[in-house]
């Protein structure tokens, strides 16, 4: 005769996790990492070996070559095409020349926010725009206007140097060059640097010797910490203008600006920064950074000055 099950039996090891006693949450935890490892290895293959196979002729196999074998081989093929970004040595010692002899010098950088604000009724619907970034409001562009993207397109033909994506994700590389071709902007003209140069500044030690001696002025929303933690460090602060609401807010934040003798200015107030550093340099013939999310994690001390 068959031994009966204990009461509950499998129905009261289910409900516990598993017949091993595998707590509950523990189970969904490896049910979900399971669902996210089998989806990797999916988009894994549609993005590889997949694209491979459609590229093979029929009754044809190609054997033992993986598709990242093929991808390096084919990287090598356009080598004579790779472009260089400028790294923080050289954008530096541009910034140092610039400061030394007086001279206008903007740095921005195009992020997911620019590049999506740009790719609205453009190269992308407002709608896949709206469901791609909701941050935008928050990033200073509750909605992208063609006078907006006007003053972005400006502000990217007259800087000094442009940090770009590494990045080939579809929000950053994937919109980047078809932006540019759309507004007509050749990149090959543009001093490229990388998107996250204000970072590799800090990382590289270079932000103390850039600022060291100079009058900074800060701007944007955490400008009276970020002012007040440079201050700290026996950096010069000349002002500290907060807040930024907004791309709307430009021209006030402009008039605020204008009233400051000041040699460098770090702008950290979302995308309009990178139209103030325009105006920063263009019209008062100064020194801006697009200093971003790095205030923020000075600020916080996630980030040592």
């Amino acid at each position: 005769m068959r031994p009966r099950a204990a009461a509950g039996g499998e129905g009261a090891a289910g409900a516990r996790g598993s017949a091993k006693g595998v707590p509950p949450q523990a189970a969904k935890r490896a049910a979900r990492d399971s669902s996210y490892a089998a989806g990797f290895r999916d988009g894994v293959y549609a993005g590889g070996e997949a694209l491979v196979e459609q590229r093979i002729p029929p009754d044809h196999i190609l054997p033992d070559v993986a598709a990242a074998e093929l991808i390096a081989a084919g990287v090598n093929q356009y080598a004579h095409r790779l472009a260089r970004l400028a790294g923080p040595h050289e954008v530096a010692a541009h910034i140092y020349a610039a400061l030394d002899a007086g001279r206008p010098l903007s740095v921005i950088r195009l992020g997911d926010g620019e590049l999506l604000a740009l790719a609205a009724d453009t190269v992308l619907s407002s709608e896949e725009v709206q469901e791609l970034a909701p941050f935008l409001p928050y990033a200073g562009v509750p909605r992208s206007t063609p006078d907006v993207r006007a003053s972005l397109v400006e502000a990217i033909r007259r800087a000094d140097w442009v940090g770009v994506p590494i990045s080939r994700a579809p929000t950053f590389q994937g919109l980047l060059f078809p932006v540019l071709r759309h507004f007509a902007i050749d990149w090959s003209s543009l001093k490229l640097t990388d998107s996250t140069i204000n970072y590799s500044l800090h990382h590289s030690r270079l932000l103390p010797s850039l600022l060291q001696n100079r009058r900074v002025l800060v701007i944007g929303n955490l400008a009276s910490e970020l002012g007040g933690l440079l201050q700290s460090h026996g950096v010069h602060v000349a002002g500290m203008i907060a807040p930024v609401a907004g791309y709307a807010d430009i021209p006030r934040v402009m008039q605020r600006i204008r009233k400051h003798d000041f040699d460098l200015a770090l702008v950290a107030a979302g995308i309009p920064a990178i139209v103030l550093c325009r105006h920063i340099a263009d019209e008062l013939g100064k020194v801006a950074i697009d200093f971003g999310h790095l205030a923020n994690k000075l600020v916080t001390g996630e980030l040592q000055y």
